[in-house]
């Protein structure tokens, strides 16, 4: 009797672990994730990790990694004019349905746990698209932090605008790892 019983309760556990998966794959099949950031990174290495990184994210949900161009003779104009255009590009490539998310130094610096929980409530609030925005070398024009919902920080160390984006994309695929419960991610 005692048997059956924890063997009952064994299936029901595995039931509804199978059905938080299902329904986490669903909504993450409607929600988008778009990371967005200002130039083209010019270093191979990094170049290698983004795409390896961008490559396993694909396997759990939809996935686009877009490119602004970086400010023609940035180095003639100011910071505030590089950050005020380089506002006004990232502004033309997010719709008002779009939750975005910039990655900035000031923003809430979660555990790796609570950045997959973080991914997970946007996905099953039925939002459909998620962007996080990298900014140039100077971070953001005051337009952009205006129509940012939410900023995320990765560390309070700084990091080449270059570099975030291999380390973003690390996370990002950790987080769903661990939103799938595979084995990535450690304790």
């Amino acid at each position: 009797m005692i048997y059956h019983i924890s063997y009952f309760f064994l299936l029901a556990y595995s039931f509804f672990q199978n059905f938080h998966l299902s329904l986490h794959a669903f909504y993450s099949v409607i929600m988008n994730i778009t990371l967005l950031v200002v130039g083209k990174t010019d270093k191979d290495y990094i170049n290698a990790a983004v795409e390896e990184y961008f490559k396993r994210i694909k396997r759990y949900m939809n996935f686009e990694f877009k490119v602004v161009k970086d400010i023609k003779n940035a180095k003639s104009v100011t910071t505030a004019v590089q950050n005020k255009l380089e506002g006004e590009k990232i502004l033309d490539e997010l719709s008002p349905s779009d939750f975005v998310v910039l990655l900035d130094e000031n923003g809430k610096n979660p555990s790796s746990k609570e950045f997959a929980a973080f991914i997970e409530k946007q996905s099953l609030s039925g939002l459909k698209n998620l962007v996080f925005v990298i900014g140039g070398p100077y971070g953001f024009s005051d337009d952009v932090y205006a129509r940012a919902n939410y900023k995320l920080s990765l560390s309070r160390m700084t990091f080449s605008h270059q570099l975030v984006r291999a380390i973003f994309a690390e996370q990002l695929y950790r987080a769903l790892s661990i939103l799938n419960n595979d084995p990535y991610h450690h304790e």
